[in-house]
């Protein structure tokens, strides 16, 4: 399994680049950055802070997970891409996605409902322009993220060189049988949100917390690994004999105590 872990952009701005130099001292192989203009809590810009970073990530590999083509423009999201991937001495996976928010798409007047022929849009020119941008990017494939639905699974086929999928919107039975339509490309589960806890109390108390971010109800949340290190070894576990062959963890709190904990804990 490889491990890589999510730049904290949530809330008050915290030290990336210690975050980034804790991650890569801890052996994560992977450093990845969301995208989002608007959010329910203060968001920092996902494609800068990944920038921010470079130098302090080392060796690991740089991810978008998910970068937005449709909200911020094939041309401008082919010109950022590029960019972090030269800087990083080719070491980007450009990960892209339609995004979920409707929030984002009202914020650059695209309607919500026109996403899905946008994004399919958007990827080819994202090809081309990654092909004659210059100066040229050295790698830089194309992951596309989808929670597993067939339709997604069948863009992931057409469009990708990589599936992205997400940590709170699967299980280990849906991300093994999504994966039947993509048994030849490279995976990654993103945004799997963590906390570990001895402390029932305590991982209740962040499961409520992250229930209200999302939006989402508190049982639908219980399949992630938050709570002891028991159970968060289990569920990685269950989604490694899935199929998942890496996993991008989330600290909900406590991020370089939790970076080390997981290592220490679970990802063995």
């Amino acid at each position: 399994m490889i491990y890589g872990a999510h730049l904290p952009l949530i809330g008050p701005p915290t030290d990336l680049g210690a975050y980034a130099r804790q991650a890569a001292a801890l052996g994560y192989d992977v450093l990845c950055a969301n995208d989002h203009l608007l959010f329910r809590q203060p968001w920092l810009d996902g494609p800068t802070a990944l920038a921010s970073v470079i130098e302090a990530s080392g060796a690991m590999t740089l991810a978008t997970t998910v970068a937005l083509p449709v909200i911020r423009g094939p041309v401008q999201t082919a010109k950022l891409l590029g960019a972090l991937d030269l800087l990083s001495g080719g070491r980007l996976i450009a990960g892209v996605g339609p995004g979920s928010s409707r929030d984002d798409y009202a914020a650059v007047a695209i309607p919500f409902e026109e996403r899905w022929p946008r994004f399919d849009a958007a990827v080819g020119e994202l090809r081309s322009l990654l092909g004659e941008l210059e100066p040229r990017p050295v790698g830089a494939p194309l992951w596309v993220a989808s929670w597993g639905s067939d339709a997604g699974m069948r863009r992931v086929a057409r469009l990708g060189d990589g599936w992205l999928a997400s940590g709170y919107n699967t299980t280990p039975e849906a991300f093994a049988q999504a994966r039947t339509a993509v048994p030849d490309l490279p995976n990654a589960i993103a945004t799997m949100w963590l906390y570990v806890t001895e402390s029932r109390a305590q991982a209740e108390r962040r499961l409520e917390a992250l229930a209200a971010l999302l939006g989402r109800p508190v049982d639908a949340l219980r399949g992630l690994p938050i709570g002891s290190a028991e159970h968060c070894a289990e569920r990685i576990a269950a989604f490694a004999q899935a199929g998942a062959e890496r996993i991008f963890v989330w600290p909900l709190a406590d991020e370089l105590d939790q970076l080390e904990r997981f290592r220490e804990a679970v990802g063995t």
